[in-house]
């Protein structure tokens, strides 16, 4: 009799269990939908508006897709006033971002290397002062930096958005590339050492070889906050031929409208065009980017 009971209802615990894990799954992928939806609409509300006539910004309600798609906006911002076209913003981002991540990647992987491979007094205490200096809210540091880079007479010019990145590279890119090396097996530099490699040749031949995604990691990282850079670049640049991309953005939303419209459709369209660099580099190196990030965190 327990046999039998128990025949007929290990099927209907089955069917309920089964159930429940389609219902969890449906719950998970209408959670994970509606959360994509929220963080692509303001892209999509961004792309709507830079299509948009001027008198369509203005219009109540407001509609969701533009009735006839200008696509004339794209080509009018490229001169935004001043006779200064936009391609010049996108040219100074261009050379500011270059140099300065060159500087970021090459100075911050000999630190990192340095602090994961060699072994001196005081190590750790210098790496916690390193990791010390990502609290630090860089308004606090502006202000100094000015009256130095004053004193070395290289206001308004590219020099203080570029140098700096030459002397360290940043705690968090060092933090990044240490941990990643760390994960490198420490066999490999002793059998360096038996063929007679230095410590420069296993740097190259070793550690810089196997170092691709995370340098893929921090190269996207470092390219979108130079890229984004808005504050430095607000003080220490002063003419409007040198300004940077986020900088032209804020210069083009401060020229005057035709006829008194309001020219957010042709912001929104430069906006878009501001971050097509970002999404290019992302998705070419999407593939390392994961692979550094999983890397960088299996060993502390």
């Amino acid at each position: 009799m327990a046999s039998t009971t128990r025949s007929i209802a290990q099927p209907g615990i089955l069917d309920w269990m089964a159930t429940r894990k389609v219902l969890g799954r449906l719950f998970l992928y209408a959670f994970t939908i509606a959360l994509s939806l929220m963080f692509f609409f303001p892209f999509f509300w961004t792309i709507s508006t830079s299509l948009k006539e001027p008198v369509e910004l203005i219009a109540y309600p407001p509609t969701l897709l533009p009735k006839v798609p200008r696509w004339e906006n794209y080509t009018e911002i490229w001169t935004v006033g001043l006779g200064i076209s936009f391609g010049r913003f996108f040219l100074n981002s261009t050379i500011v971002t270059g140099l300065a991540l060159l500087g970021q990647i090459i100075t911050a992987f000999l630190v990192g290397y340095g602090f994961a491979r060699f072994r001196f007094p005081g190590r750790n205490v210098l790496f916690a002062l390193c990791l010390s200096t990502m609290i630090l809210p860089p308004h606090v540091t502006i202000i100094p930096l000015f009256m130095l880079f004053r004193q070395l007479r290289w206001i308004d010019t590219f020099l203080p958005l570029i140098v700096p990145s030459f002397f360290g590279g940043g705690a968090f890119t060092i933090f990044l590339i240490r941990q990643f090396i760390m994960t490198l097996p420490r066999e490999l530099d002793e059998a360096a050492l038996i063929d007679g490699a230095g410590r420069i040749g296993i740097l190259w031949r070793i550690i810089l070889p196997n170092s691709g995604p995370v340098l893929a990691t921090a190269a996207i990282f470092g390219f979108i906050g130079h890229w984004n850079q808005f504050l430095e670049p607000l003080i220490f640049l002063n003419s409007a031929r040198k300004y940077t991309v986020p900088l032209g953005l804020w210069f083009l939303r401060h020229q005057e409208g035709v006829a008194g419209l309001p020219k957010d459709n042709l912001l929104m369209a430069a906006s878009v065009l501001a971050t097509l660099p970002i999404i290019i580099v992302f998705l070419l190196a999407q593939k390392y980017f994961v692979r550094g990030i999983a890397m960088s965190g299996l060993k502390g």
